[in-house]
């Protein structure tokens, strides 16, 4: 009888496959996969090397057949972490990126500088006001979540144009157990309803900002499996953010506050539609490597 393989085996077995598909991180995705399949550390799995389970195994082929195929390892495995969250993440969505943790932590920093309390909840502080919140584009509800979960009074709205989006987003708003967060479908601001016109203390978005024409620059796991509409804007790349850029003054409070990732080369633009827009401050923030990614919009100095 033919003994079933060890975790160690099917770990070497799936490394040179994956590396001999030319996939950047080999190791690091074998474990990732092996510890999916096995539900165990990937020091359990590898080092101790055990026997492997027929079902991990055979699981194990299906989800490296698909990885094989192109299908980033996001999907693959069905989940991601953004910050300190395990998310749901497939085809439906974009998948969580590092630049993106850049918007949080810069809207936790706004959200502060406006007197918003930060971190955990204090039980003996008291209630206090709500701090309204909204995530336009929120897809898979990474940026809301995260911010529900760092801001104890944030009352956030999380708000899609896409209904197969906003289906993950409210299975990650359970899974996370983030009970101030409300969904609603729309495009941008005409999602929320007419109460949150000018009570919104901090808004965040991370639109499409890709231009038509810049399509085929990107990588082929992004264009071949990421939602299209989530990536490009129109023929400019700029439609999305001018237009949020225009309507939020009307929904923002008298301080409030825009925050919105976007490309390096439109930095420049978008701080001029700022000012043009009625804001007081514009500024640019960079990325992780230093690129200017993120821009502040404030109402008031």
């Amino acid at each position: 009888m033919e003994r079933e393989p060890r975790w160690r085996e099917l770990h070497d077995r799936a490394v040179d496959a994956l590396r001999g598909a030319g996939v950047a991180s080999p190791e690091a995705e074998a474990r990732w996969l092996l510890e999916h399949v096995s539900g165990e550390p990937g020091e359990t799995v590898i080092v101790d090397a055990g026997p492997a389970t027929r079902r991990g195994t055979n699981q194990l082929e299906v989800l490296l057949a698909r990885r094989l195929g192109g299908e980033p390892l996001q999907y693959v495995l069905g989940e991601w972490s953004f910050r300190d969250l395990d998310l749901l993440v497939d085809r439906r969505v974009l998948i969580p990126r590092p630049e993106t943790e850049v918007i949080v932590e810069v809207a936790l920093r706004e959200a502060e500088r406006l007197g918003a309390r930060v971190g955990a909840p204090d039980r003996w502080a008291g209630a206090r006001e709500a701090f309204a919140v909204a995530d336009l584009g929120t897809g898979s509800g990474a940026i809301a979540i995260a911010l529900e979960r760092e801001l104890p009074d944030a009352e956030v709205w999380a708000t899609d144009a896409s209904a197969d989006a906003l289906a993950v987003a409210r299975a990650n708003v359970a899974g996370c157990g983030a009970t101030r967060v409300r969904v609603a479908e729309g495009t941008w601001f005409d999602a929320l309803p007419a109460e949150a016109r000018g009570a919104l203390r901090l808004v965040v978005s991370n639109p499409p900002y890709i231009a038509a024409h810049e399509v085929g620059d990107l990588p082929t796991a992004v264009i071949d499996w990421e939602p299209y509409g989530a990536l490009v804007s129109g023929e400019t790349g700029l439609e999305c953010l001018e237009e949020i850029l225009r309507d939020a003054p009307g929904w923002l409070a008298a301080d409030g506050v825009l925050v919105l990732e976007h490309a390096p080369q439109q930095a420049e633009s978008l701080r001029a539609t700022a000012r043009d827009a009625g804001f007081a401050e514009a500024e640019t923030v960079g990325d992780l490597a230093g690129r200017d990614r993120v821009l502040v919009a404030r109402l008031a100095p």
